[in-house]
């Protein structure tokens, strides 16, 4: 009898989840729930509309955004489709989550959580502060202070407690501090104080604090997400001029330091707060797993569905059209790219969906060295 590989049978399941992310995006839930709510935490990556509320022009609520995202609506999701924490979400049980800064978020529909995430925000207040308003990070955890007052009438104490212990935080923050602040120099003059590894270890005090600040409210699970191969966006190769093909070396280079020490600091919160569990998300590694093969990863996945069937085939250009090689989002109203299953970018910075499923399933069930020391699934058993 004939039988199937560990390798092969972990392709089948995993290009069969994808599958199922990738189709359920009419706010289904994968699965049983597995936590009481999710709390987002984070910038345009997991951004879900709050920029629409604020004076900002880090908007994304206008089309070709959410083209693929219940019937062509846009949400101020800078993507096709869903985002991470949208497909996070429905993988724990959890149907998608409102925007903060939405007037309707109010009263019971914030017992599934809130999403807080803010485009342009980062884990210094200054951070993309020429773009308008937007939730810093320390924002974001006075915002989630609200939302607890709000918790506080729907049950009483105990049931808070417990309601905050078990669910999930995720916080997706750094990006924004080296594309909108540190690699920005003519802007942001107070950062340039610092060399790469000091800028990092700045960071990484600054999130710290922010980060006990919401344990501190109660939160007992946190899922933290390294940052992507910046220098390989198409804002980057585009803005640097890097050779054809080739990522900005020096960009990504900067970005080690931080992300090695973010999965310290995960070490760390653990070893110092027995009572809550940290994860680190290394989502640089997943991406560059999909930049350096595009075409050979996805292959494994061709026979379970129309939707990857070709493999990504364009990784240094975004699916929508960009006005000049300074702009990030898409220009208003034009038809993006039909092919948008090949493409690992939509605009010149943000992921296309396919992308993003690949991601999100490396992360809730992935090994160690895609989200450590435990994946988003065995968190949600504890």
């Amino acid at each position: 009898m004939a039988t199937i590989s560990n390798q092969k049978l972990w392709l089948i399941t995993t290009s069969t989840m994808i599958l199922l992310i990738l189709q359920s995006s009419n706010g289904a839930t994968v699965g049983s729930r597995r936590v009481p709510a999710m709390f987002v935490f984070g910038d345009s990556l997991v951004d879900v509309g709050n920029d629409n509320f604020l004076n900002s022009s880090a908007k994304a609520n206008y089309y070709p955004y959410g083209c693929d995202f219940q019937g062509g609506r846009p949400t101020g999701r800078f993507t096709n489709g869903e985002t991470l924490v949208d497909m996070l979400g429905r993988l724990l049980g959890i149907p998608y989550l409102p925007a903060f800064a939405d007037p309707s978020t109010i009263r019971a529909r914030v017992l599934n959580g809130v999403n807080y995430a803010s485009a342009a925000a980062g884990i210094l207040d200054e951070t993309g502060q020429h773009y308008g308003e937007r939730y810093s990070l320390s924002k974001q955890v006075l915002n989630f202070e609200n939302t607890i007052l709000r918790l506080r009438l729907l049950m009483n104490g105990t049931s808070l407690d417990k309601y905050l212990a078990k669910s999930i935080a995720i916080l997706v923050f750094g990006s924004n501090d080296y594309i909108n602040n540190y690699l920005m120099p003519s802007l942001y003059h107070s950062t340039q104080k610092y060399n790469p590894p000091d800028f990092a270890n700045f960071l990484l005090n600054r999130y710290t604090y922010q980060i006990l600040a919401l344990r501190s409210l109660g939160l007992r699970k946190f899922v933290l997400a390294g940052v992507g191969p910046l220098g390989c966006t198409p804002y980057q190769r585009a803005s640097c001029q890097a050779p054809a093909g080739r990522c900005v070396d020096n960009v990504n280079k900067m970005l080690g330091t931080f992300n090695d020490g973010l999965k310290s600091l995960v070490n760390r919160l653990n070893s110092n707060h027995p009572d809550a569990t940290f994860v680190y998300c290394n989502t640089y590694g997943v991406f560059g797993d999909i930049l350096k093969k595009p075409a050979t990863y996805v292959e494994h996945l061709k026979d379970c569905t129309y939707v990857i069937s070709a493999g990504f085939s364009v990784v240094d250009r975004g699916c929508c059209r960009i006005q000049n090689q300074g702009q990030i989002t898409c220009l208003p109203f034009l038809a993006p790219c039909l092919n948008r299953s090949q493409y690992v970018f939509f605009d010149a910075y943000h992921p296309t969906a396919v992308a993003t499923a690949i991601v999100a399933w490396r992360v809730f069930s992935g090994s160690p060295s895609d989200a450590y020391p435990i994946n988003v699934q065995q968190m949600s058993l504890i």
